[in-house]
């Protein structure tokens, strides 16, 4: 977790469980005319499997991942994928619209289907996405599915926010830090050249920063697709 406030890095941090940084984010809210919440996992799934599952509404299957997700992720039957023996299956689409709208440096966003091997992202949306009903319980609008609020939470693809440094090398996560526009504690700068993570959440935090006036101009999701799949957010421009 990195929190910016001010212009600058004032938090980065890890050892949480989801529950307890839903719980810090509320608490957090608590008392500031604003805060918006870049979370890094898929908010929902291609909308043909929301369908499937007789969700209408993005906050019906929030609801329906909290009570069965689990089972899904045990049994890694299809349209889950990558576990031992089970192999990429035939599907109506892998990839939300969003995701396959982006590449950055020849890297694009993997499917939420896919719960295991190298560079899965589905176990983390599969649990996460029940926290966003907490979330806006407490008051947090989720962008793009509600109208955008001083407290809001959105999707973030973290590559769209670094552009395309070589993220796994410490020697390109210094370089990129030294060219950076920001000045970062020298605590915070040594987390964020040794830990890939920590790049991705500092450097992610300070570009929506940037970019507030940015973040409190976004629209609300006004198409059948848009509502049920939802969408990351795209920085207008990416620093440095």
């Amino acid at each position: 977790m990195a929190h910016v406030a001010g212009g600058e890095l004032v938090t980065l941090a890890n050892g949480r469980s989801r529950g307890e940084m839903v719980d810090h984010l509320i608490a957090l809210r608590a008392g500031r005319r604003a805060l918006v919440v870049g979370l890094d996992f898929s908010f929902s799934f291609p909308a043909w499997f929301v369908r499937d599952l007789g969700s209408t509404t993005v906050g019906e299957l929030w609801s329906l991942v909290g009570r069965e997700g689990e089972g899904w992720l045990a049994e890694c039957r299809t349209p889950f994928w990558g576990r031992p023996g089970r192999p990429r299956p035939e599907l109506a689409a892998h990839l939300r619209r969003a995701e396959g709208q982006v590449m950055v440096g020849g890297i694009s966003p993997k499917s939420v289907f896919q719960i295991g091997g190298a560079g899965s992202v589905g176990t983390g949306s599969v649990r996460g996405m029940p926290h966003l009903a907490r979330l806006r319980d407490a008051g947090f609008s989720i962008w793009p599915f509600d109208e955008p609020s001083p407290s809001m939470v959105i999707e973030i693809y973290p590559r769209l926010l670094t552009g395309p440094v070589h993220k796994s090398s410490r020697a390109r996560r210094a370089d990129y830090l030294a060219a950076a526009p920001w000045s970062v504690a020298p605590p915070f700068a040594a987390s964020i050249i040794d830990s890939e993570d920590a790049f991705d959440a500092a450097i992610s935090a300070l570009v929506m920063h940037d970019h507030r006036a940015d973040l409190a101009a976004l629209p609300r999701a006004t198409d059948p697709v848009g509502r049920l799949e939802g969408d990351f957010w795209r920085p207008p421009k990416i620093a440095p």
